[in-house]
């Protein structure tokens, strides 16, 4: 007599950090989305803010003695965590970089470097590159421009844990920020595919119209952000939020995905521990 299979042992989540990148518009904010590539084998199509997980870079010394504004202390008491929190910051400007090719970064002056420059632009267009490649580090590239990590510009506002019955875990802190008003957007033809910026009341309407993929977080997030009708306000509410919970989603046996505070998101412990439910 065959035995059952045996529980599949949940994932550890990869850390992770992602940026929301918001600009105000005549018609209220408007924050940056990319489009994942369609052969990707994570969420593929889907509509993201830029991020990614964590590098070992992230958490060198050196690059962390590039970021301004924020130093590991303050940012393990942010996070709630006890150490390492400073590297979340430096992966999130970093992620924006490489796949938004928006720098989120001080000058010599303690000015957000302007790219509107087409010589200026086409340098750090290639510095982009030999990243992507792999070919240069991030903190060789700051070193060289003399540039610091605005890690001040960063707000951390949200915390996601990808559900355990995944086949793939981030455990993700949000941060939201000011776009640089000097720089122009691009995704990079590898990781995304396509770019816009769109007010978040707009992405949602896409998604319930089937128009957009977006995985939960995502919608969750914009629901958040839908309500400001100004970046200034936006980012006044977000810094000075009182409680950060962490979500880890659940799928009931309906197939939808719950957070805390839903209806039955208790019930849904047992289902997902026996490995029931793959997403």
């Amino acid at each position: 007599m065959s035995q059952p299979d045996a529980p599949a042992v949940p994932l550890v989540p990869l850390p992770a950090a992602t940026v929301t990148l918001v600009r105000d518009s005549v018609n209220g904010p408007e924050v940056l989305m990319m489009q994942r590539n369609l052969k990707s084998k994570f969420v593929p199509g889907a509509y993201i803010f830029p991020g990614g997980a964590l590098d070992a870079e992230d958490d060198a010394p050196a690059l962390q003695a590039l970021c301004a504004g924020v130093d590991d202390t303050e940012a393990n008491r942010m996070l709630g965590i006890p150490g390492g929190g400073l590297a979340y910051w430096a992966a999130a400007i970093r992620e924006s970089f490489e796949e938004a090719g928006v720098l989120v970064a001080y000058d010599g002056e303690k000015r957000v470097i302007a790219l509107d420059d087409p010589a200026q632009a086409e340098k750090f267009r290639r510095h982009r590159h030999v990243l992507n490649a792999g070919e240069r580090s991030f903190i060789d590239i700051m070193r060289e421009e003399g540039l610091t990590l605005a890690a001040d510009q960063l707000v951390y506002f949200s915390h996601w844990i990808t559900p355990v019955s995944a086949p793939r875990r981030y455990d993700t802190r949000f941060f939201i920020a000011a776009a640089p008003p000097a720089q122009e957007p691009l995704h990079d033809n590898h990781e995304t595919i396509s770019h816009l910026w769109v007010r978040p009341a707009e992405a949602l309407d896409r998604y319930r119209n089937d128009q957009f993929t977006m995985r939960l977080p995502t919608i969750r997030t914009l629901e958040e952000l839908a309500a400001y009708d100004s970046v200034s306000t936006l980012l006044h509410a977000m810094r000075h939020k009182k409680d950060i919970d962490s979500h880890l989603p659940r799928l009931n046996r309906d197939g939808h995905y719950l957070v805390p505070g839903d209806a039955g998101y208790d019930d849904t412990k047992s289902v997902e521990q026996q490995g029931l439910w793959k997403l």
